[in-house]
C-alpha cells in the first residue's frame, strides 16, 4: 500500500546489480522500486546479499528458492500474517536458514549456536557500540 511504501527505509547496499536483477525476475515478490530491491533494515539487505552469494555458488536455483520461500510464507499468511511487507524478510531469513541446513552448508544446530551467541553479545553490548562475538558467547 502507498502508506506502507512511504514509511520504508530504503537501503541501497553494494549488491551486484545484475545478480539482483536476475533474483527479482525469478522471485517477483521481492520488494522493489525502479532502482531495484529495497530494504527497511540493514539486516534485510545482508540476508538478500547472502542469498545472492549462495545462489551464485550453486547452492540452490531461483525456482527452488521461490518454492521454499512460498512454502515459508503460505502457512504464515494462513495463521494471520497480515502480508503488509513488514515480515517479508523475516520469512526470507527463515527460508535461508532452512535451505542452508537442508543443503548441508551448515547445520541447524550451528545456526542456533550462532544466533544464541549473537543474542548474548547484543545483551552485553552498550547501545551504540559495535557488537563483537567473543569465545564466551558460545557457551
Amino acid at each position: 500500500s502507498p502508506s506502507t511504501r512511504s514509511s520504508r527505509i530504503l537501503t541501497r547496499p553494494s549488491i551486484d546489480s545484475a545478480a539482483a536483477k536476475k533474483a527479482t525476475e525469478a522471485v517477483p515478490s521481492i520488494p522493489c522500486d525502479a532502482e531495484g530491491p529495497v530494504f527497511r533494515e540493514p539486516w534485510e539487505a545482508q540476508a538478500f546479499a547472502m542469498t545472492l552469494a549462495l545462489h551464485e555458488r550453486g547452492v540452490f536455483t531461483w525456482p527452488e528458492w521461490a518454492a521454499a520461500l512460498a512454502a515459508e510464507i503460505k502457512p504464515a499468511q494462513a495463521a494471520g500474517d497480515p502480508d503488509t511487507g513488514e515480515t517479508y524478510y523475516s520469512h526470507w531469513l527463515h527460508t535461508l536458514e532452512k535451505l542452508v541446513a537442508e543443503k548441508g552448508v551448515t547445520t541447524a544446530d550451528t545456526l542456533h549456536r550462532y544466533r544464541d551467541a549473537w543474542d548474548r553479545a547484543c545483551d552485553r553490548t552498550p547501545h551504540g557500540q559495535p557488537i563483537e562475538l567473543r569465545p564466551d558467547d558460545f557457551r
